[in-house]
């Protein structure tokens, strides 16, 4: 099927241009803060009644998390996408490295970037880490659906050649039908993510053992990221790599093993017991 007309640009304000990407982002970060405060207020579903933070605090993490997604998605990129695999140009270039509106962001990066923002604020009330992993994990899914249909709009990081009839012919894809990868993610890691983590929040009350729900959002985003990899472009400068693993199922997988190191933690997690 031909890729829909949709112009990137959401709205035009005389110079002022406001991109559907942008605005999805915007989203998203809208999203992610009202449900957090919600399940804040919800103290009964936390770990002795204790949410990691207050709602007010919520507001100050927000600078915090958004410069941890800057900073660990810039650097991972720079990292796992350039220098590890032969590239010299940031080696050439260094002041680039802080040019990120050139583009060039790592999601895993970003992952990490605002985990280590959370467990050191987290560290900071004196609260437990695991838990404000667990606010940010169940918060984290609707943007990464909005996230990714913002991809698919901007026709990017498509998928690879398909004779399926829903493929689509990408604008910068050449003339044959794409799986529409971004679609499959958005679906795998926001909203049937999403779905899971609300039912472990509350139906089976997930939040009072800490450190489960940021262990299932890491096994089922690895999960979703490595199969949706097999349909996936790989990235231009970097191919296949050997066995035929792409760069984002290498990086997946020490998300997914991070993930189920959680859940055996939080097995483990006596009711009532001290929360690491």
């Amino acid at each position: 099927m031909p890729f829909p007309n949709i112009d990137p640009i959401a709205l035009s304000i005389g110079p002022l241009a406001i991109r559907w990407y942008a605005l999805a982002y915007l989203a998203g970060i809208g999203f992610a803060f009202f449900y957090g405060r919600l399940l804040i207020k919800q103290k009964p579903l936390w770990h002795q009644s204790t949410p990691p933070m207050t709602a007010t605090q919520l507001t100050d993490f927000v600078f915090w998390a958004i410069i941890g997604v800057i900073l660990g998605g810039r650097l991972a990129y720079v990292l796992f996408y350039s220098l590890l695999v032969g590239g010299d140009y940031y080696l050439n270039n260094p002041l680039s490295i802080l040019a990120v509106w050139e583009g060039g962001m790592s999601f895993h990066g970003g992952l990490f970037g605002v985990a280590l923002a959370a467990v050191f604020f987290a560290r900071y009330l004196k609260q437990s880490p695991l838990s404000a992993l667990d606010l940010m994990a169940a918060i984290a899914p609707i943007g990464l659906l909005l996230g990714r249909i913002a991809n698919f709009i901007n026709g990017e990081l498509y998928g690879r050649v398909t004779t399926m009839p829903w493929g689509v012919v990408f604008p910068e894809g050449g003339p044959d039908p794409r799986h529409p990868s971004q679609l499959y993610e958005g679906l795998l890691e926001g909203l049937l993510c999403f779905i899971i983590l609300r039912i472990a929040t509350h139906n089976a009350m997930a939040l009072r053992k800490p450190g489960l729900v940021a262990g299932l959002f890491a096994i089922i985003y690895a999960l979703s990221r490595i199969l949706v990899e097999f349909v996936r472009e790989p990235d231009a400068h970097i191919g296949l790599l050997p066995y035929g693993l792409t760069m984002g199922m290498v990086l997946s997988i020490p998300v997914g093993l991070i993930g189920v190191a959680l859940v055996i933690n939080a097995a483990r997690t006596k009711k009532g017991g001290r929360a690491i």
